[in-house]
Formats: structure tokens, sequence, C-alpha cells
């Protein structure tokens, strides 16, 4: 078939530029033995540069908007919204019709799939750009995937993901975007698992969030999940949600939020094996990939399929050591989230090399408690 379409197993972190930092994570993932991913392809980023490239108004409206900054919201909003309309309307080049056709009879064409967007400026080491495009889920039929297909393209100009590149000073023009066709599983759990404790940037604290039914309703921010802590093959933490609510997909298509019964609320959503061999898991991604990794996991009938995994990108970096002791850092990543500037004192003192220093009696007390590395 045309290389225009690729299944996850021809595609490796090489193809990045090709089908976008979500399908070449989901191409490697597919590699590693032990780790299930299911099955899918990618409509590659040529197919969008066609569209772009072919259609004059959209590269009329991407010039007016390299002009722009982050405060001309309205502007913004305008333009944006014209150049999705446009893609919206634009016809489906005939060969990514053919092979696309291709992929959904050899998967199942009565098959419900998720069909989520990949832009080549996603996923990676330094930028993660998560939930900038759209993302849909339970979608039926060849017609329908099509119709969705158009979406994710149209969805690299919402307003949101035009801001944020315009923040990360990424050029519109060189952002392209893949689409992923990924067969649906129905999972009685799912979640986010960090190989490296987000909260803290411990590395040896591996942390689980899960709730019930599809990740959707975890990472849109609707339900409260379940919090595991592991460290070393042992479970050192657990706080346990009321989770009220759950997304799940429907027969016909689509998905729907429906309330847990009040007996399920409170329930623990995986047994202390599942946590501990959804662990083992994350481990083994983090040391092929080699560094900490974002997860998107789904449980279905106890067997964790794996649907995403990305770089964590808050963390810290830790400098080189000379010897293999215990060593404090201190992070001062907290100044971006600080609303006014600094008054002389305070930049005098931030900029004071004793701002760095612990005291002996603190430095050793950290060390023993191995929180920090």
């Amino acid at each position: 078939m045309s290389s225009i379409v690729l299944g996850f197993q021809d595609i490796d972190k090489t193809k990045l530029m090709v089908v976008g930092g979500k399908g070449a994570n989901l191409g490697e993932l597919s590699k590693i033995e032990g780790i299930r991913v299911p099955d899918g392809f990618c409509i590659s980023t040529e197919a969008f540069k066609r569209i772009i490239g072919e259609t004059s108004s959209i590269n009329e409206l991407l010039d007016q908007l390299s002009h722009l900054k982050v405060e001309d919201w309205d502007k913004i909003g305008k333009l944006s919204r014209k150049i999705r309309q446009i893609i919206m309307e634009v016809e489906i080049p005939s060969n990514v019709v053919k092979a696309v056709t291709h992929f959904l009879s050899q998967f199942g064409d009565k098959h419900a799939y998720a069909v989520r967007s990949s832009a080549t400026a996603e996923d990676l080491p330094h930028a993660s750009f998560a939930g900038q495009q759209d993302t849909y889920l339970n979608i039926i039929g060849k017609e329908a995937i099509l119709q969705h297909i158009s979406k994710c393209w149209a969805s690299l100009f919402t307003d949101r993901a035009v801001i944020y590149r315009m923040q990360n000073r990424f050029d519109h023009s060189q952002v392209y975007l893949s689409v992923i066709v990924q067969r649906m599983v129905f999972p009685q759990a799912s979640g986010i698992l960090f190989t490296a404790d987000p909260m803290t940037s411990n590395r040896k604290l591996l942390t689980i969030n899960a709730s019930f039914g599809l990740g959707e309703a975890l990472v849109s921010g609707l339900v409260s999940a379940d919090c595991y802590k592991v460290q070393e093959e042992e479970i050192v933490d657990k706080m346990i949600a009321t989770k009220k609510l759950a997304i799940y997909g429907l027969k016909e298509g689509g998905t729907e939020t429906q309330q847990i019964d009040p007996d399920q609320q409170k329930t623990q959503t995986l047994t202390e094996q599942q946590i501990l061999k959804l662990a083992r898991l994350g481990r083994q991604i983090e040391a092929y990939f080699g560094c900490p990794q974002d997860i998107e996991w789904c449980l279905v009938d106890d067997t964790f399929y794996i649907v995403q995994s990305r770089p964590i990108t808050t963390l810290y970096p830790i400098p080189e050591a000379e010897t293999q002791e215990n060593h404090v850092y201190v992070s001062v990543g907290h100044q971006q989230m600080m609303t006014d500037p600094f008054k002389p004192l305070g930049m005098s003192i931030f900029q004071s090399r004793r701002y760095l220093c612990f005291s002996q009696q603190i430095r050793n007390a950290l060390c023993r408690r191995n929180r920090y590395y």
C-alpha cells in the first residue's frame, strides 16, 4: 500500500516528521516485547501537507496568523475558525481514502476505533503539547472515520493549539498533523502512570492514577482518581478517591458519562497485584525509551493495554555527578508560577549562593530519607 498510510509495525522514532510524536511513540511501543498496544495505523503528514499546500486560502490565513501576538485573542479566534472550516470542506484525497479502506478491511470494518491527532510538534522531550489537538473515541464505520480524520486535521488550528504554539515559538506553517486510527478497547479501568513522581520529581517513586471506564474522564478533569505510589516493587502509599462518574463507550458509537453505583464509588480501582504489574510495565517502557515516561493505560479483562507514552517534560534535569554518593538538588522551577516581579531584595537573595545551601544537618536528613536524587 501507499506510504501515505502506515501500520504501527512500520513506524519507529525516525518517522517523527511522518507520523508525529504520538504516532512515532506508538510505533516504538508496539515493538517492546510484552507490551500490548491496540492495533492501528497512521495517515502520514503528507496528506495534511497536500491539503494545506493545494489550498491557497489557507496559506494566506496562515500568513496573517504569523503576524499576530498571543494577546490578539479575537483575531486569533477568527482566523483559526476560518482555517478549520476550510479544512473540513476540503475533500480527502482518493489515495488516502483507498489506503484507509484497505487497513479497515484488515482490522475489521465494523469495529470501533479511536481517531487521534498526532502533530510533529507533540510528545517531544522539551514540549509535550498534550491535549492541544483533538481525539475522538468509539467511531464506527468508514464514512464516520473519514469525517473524523478531517476533524483531527482541523483541530491543529483550535484557538488553544495556535496560542500554545505561539507561546512555544513554533511556526504554524512548519507544524504538520498525522492522524492515528486505532482499534478501541473498552476498559474496566484506565489512567495515567508516571515513572517519576510528578510532585517531587523523585525518579525512584512511580505514581499511578486510576479510575473506572475510559481515561477521557480522568484527563479531562471530570473525575478524581485513585493515586498509588510504588517504589522498588513495594506500594508505599495509596489514596482512594470517591469516583462518582465514568465515561463508557456506546454500542452505536460515541461515549456517554454514567453515574457509578454508590457502593462502588469508594472501591479501589486496581488490586495490589495489578498495581505492581502495571508498575513493572512502566519501568520496562521507561528503560526502553531511556527517560522517565508519562504513560496512558487501559485495563481489559486483567490485561493492560498501553495507548500512549511520552517523556515527562516537567522534571528538572539532573546534573552529572562525580561520585556515586547521595546528592541534594534544588529545583527553582517554581519561579515560572510567580505572577509578580522580584523585589530588589528578593532578587539579591535568589542570585546568592547561600540561597542554594542547606545546613549539613538538613542535607544528611534528606539523604537518609532517600527522597531526592
